[in-house]
């Protein structure tokens, strides 16, 4: 079952962390890229991090230097360390694995709410 279901949301308040993990029963590594997005209510869906199945990574210019994307093969999950939250990163947050071009699958997400 490659459906990924996210975990870890939470309120936080401004400045502190969270940490949102995406879980999968397929080998984490056989996926040719992984990647987190976010949706604020009235906003577009935005990228927030991602990392390819050789371990590079990107990230949104908004959340560079405060969130760091991962995996763990012990547990085939893509992880989200969210670190410095402000209010902005308020969002519904999405985990989305790719196989292969037209075959990916996208989580339910998990809300994150940051208040100051």
């Amino acid at each position: 079952q490659v459906q990924p279901v996210e975990s870890g949301g939470g309120s936080v308040k401004s400045g502190g962390s969270l940490r949102l993990s995406c879980a999968t029963s397929t080998n984490i590594f056989s996926f040719s890229h992984m990647a987190w997005y976010r949706q604020a209510p009235g906003k577009e869906r935005e990228l927030v991090a991602r990392m390819t199945a050789g371990g590079s990574t990107d990230y949104g210019d908004s959340v560079k230097g405060r969130f760091s994307i991962s995996r763990d093969r012990s547990t085939n999950t893509v992880n989200l360390q969210l670190n410095n939250l402000e209010p902005p990163d308020t969002a519904v947050y999405s985990c989305r694995l790719v196989v292969a071009p037209g075959y990916e699958y996208w989580g339910q997400g998990t809300q994150v709410t940051v208040y100051s």
